[in-house]
């Protein structure tokens, strides 16, 4: 069994198969998936999982180096964007910001989207993974 916190086998396959510069996206409960990309649907009901649990499961696994956000949040989930902030200047991590209409178009290029149960606004992310050496 596992030692880690991230128990998924889908997202764990996912991680360990993704490159450099490859892209993992985290989205609420409406963030629309295109047809292309594989789902890793973890909605039970709503707020089940959360986006933030769902966030730390992910990241106790995969080297990221940039996350893209929608700039909405900035406005419409102040808490969710300071956390970004927060934690992308704690970890080094480059922090982008793009419109929610961008943000749902480069989704298209990721491995998966993990679709939780969030239901705040702008509760996405998009992960591109970095190197461990």
């Amino acid at each position: 069994m596992k030692k880690s916190i991230l128990l998924n086998s889908d997202i764990s396959r996912v991680v360990s198969q993704m490159g450099h510069f490859d892209t993992l996206t985290i989205g609420d409960a409406g963030l629309p998936i295109p047809d292309e990309v594989e789902r890793i649907d973890l909605a039970i009901k709503l707020g089940i999982p959360s986006f933030l649990d769902t966030f730390d499961a992910v990241m106790s696994e995969l080297c990221v180096q940039k996350m893209t956000i929608a700039k909405e949040a900035s406005e419409k989930n102040k808490v969710l964007f300071n956390f970004f902030v927060s934690y992308c200047k704690k970890n080094k991590i480059q922090l982008t910001q793009v419109s929610h209409e961008e943000f749902k178009v480069l989704t298209k290029n990721s491995r998966a989207v993990i679709r939780t149960g969030e239901c705040k606004p702008y509760a996405n992310v998009i992960l591109e993974s970095g190197v461990t050496f």
